[in-house]
């Protein structure tokens, strides 16, 4: 499993010169696709923290009528084929159809601009932060929340204060793991907005134009910035836990 996993990314690596990999860097193309998905996936994830975390606290706290129905709605967009996905969001966020069009009055338009990218991103990736925090916040004992309401707090400073304090690497890991999957996506995105080009579709649109020689060194790159930011990371949540315990 670690040969399956590993030796193609190495490969893909070592086997691009290093003169290459640097000339790819250089490109102003290749630097704008590349701070453009790190950003959009950014922005996703930012959405997913914001409006995914009190969603997640509602699945691991209730029990309602529905609720099996809404958590499998949810994980839907983790077996539906991407390129379906896109076509789905650009049936709701188009210009033509009635969400995209009170958008569009707004000045936000999502077909073809950043905004349609960080939506197909969030799209396929917000069930991987929803699932991780809810389990997360099951995992804390409810008395410790049940205590706080006993002593006088009231729901709202019972969530900010005592569930999102111990639940917070549940929230980082989950942010994370969304954020990797979003910079990935490729299939709901290139529906949306094959331009501006994020890093998939610019490995892509290379290949298919120009073929392999010339898109594996965009390709490689991208893999070396999202293991450097990956190690990053860790690093920093390992020191974080450790001074932690």
């Amino acid at each position: 499993m670690g040969f399956f996993l590993i030796v193609p990314a190495l490969k893909l690596i070592f086997g691009t010169p290093p003169s290459r990999l640097i000339s790819t860097m250089l490109e102003e193309e290749v630097l704008k696709s590349i701070l453009l998905t790190v950003k959009c996936g950014a922005g996703a994830s930012a959405f997913a923290i914001i409006f995914g975390t009190p969603l997640a606290y509602l699945l691991a706290r209730f029990d309602f009528r529905g609720k099996l129905l809404l958590q499998s709605l949810i994980d839907l967009p983790l077996v539906i084929p991407h390129s379906s996905a896109g076509i789905a969001l650009l049936l709701v966020f188009g210009r033509k159809f009635f969400p995209g069009k009170i958008f569009d009055k707004i000045g936000i338009s999502f077909v073809g601009t950043e905004w349609g990218i960080m939506v197909a991103m969030a799209f396929v990736s917000a069930p991987f932060y929803i699932n991780v925090v809810r389990e997360g916040i099951s995992s804390i004992d409810p008395r410790l929340e049940k205590i706080g309401r006993t002593l006088g707090a009231s729901p709202f400073e019972v969530f900010f204060k005592i569930t999102l304090p111990l639940c917070w690497r549940s929230i980082l890991t989950g942010a994370v793991t969304m954020w990797a999957r979003g910079i990935s996506e490729f299939g709901a995105v290139v529906i949306l907005a094959y331009h501006p080009m994020t890093a998939p579709v610019l490995v892509f649109d290379r290949f298919e134009s120009f073929g392999l020689s010339y898109a594996k060194p965009a390709a490689a790159l991208i893999l070396i910035v999202s293991l450097v930011i990956f190690l990053t990371v860790r690093t920093v949540f390992k020191n974080a836990g450790s001074k932690g315990s």
